[in-house]
């Protein structure tokens, strides 16, 4: 967290695997402000405040996030006011609760999760349009 000289250092510490760090929001904790961490953000408690270019985030069905998330991968249990962005994947199980537009390129909506919003779907090209998946004519034997 801070050099020999007391300096804030902003170096993200990894293990010998390489894994990208685990940060842990407990349930009773409240962070007020923004998050921004390239590693896996798990969250009990509360944030009023963005989170921001995590590989994953994970919100337990207890968190609650108060702002936008931006992620490689979510997984959400808990509430959601604000957007989801989701680079690769968005899970919303089934004591999810988002207040906000969704813009993801794969998402998973067990029974009983609620989305009071927009969702976008995204292809792996990051357009809109899913260019691995395109619509073709249907052919026949009798057609020209």
């Amino acid at each position: 967290m801070f050099g020999k000289d007391g300096t804030p250092r902003s170096e993200i510490r990894t293990s010998n695997t390489g894994e990208a760090t685990l940060s842990i929001i407990a349930s009773g904790m409240r962070i007020v402000g923004d998050i921004e961490s390239a590693g896996v953000i798990k969250v009990d408690g509360h944030i009023d405040g963005s989170v921001n270019g995590a590989r994953q985030v994970l919100l337990a069905r207890g968190g609650a996030i108060h702002g936008n998330i931006t992620a490689d991968e979510i997984v959400i249990g808990g509430f959601v006011s604000g957007a989801v962005v989701a680079a690769q994947r968005l899970e919303l199980q089934e004591t999810a609760v988002v207040n906000g537009d969704i813009d993801t390129t794969s998402i998973v909506v067990l029974e009983g999760a609620k989305i009071n919003g927009s969702v976008r779907m995204r292809g792996i090209n990051g357009d809109g349009v899913d260019t691995k998946n395109s619509a073709e004519p249907l052919h026949t034997g009798n057609a020209p």
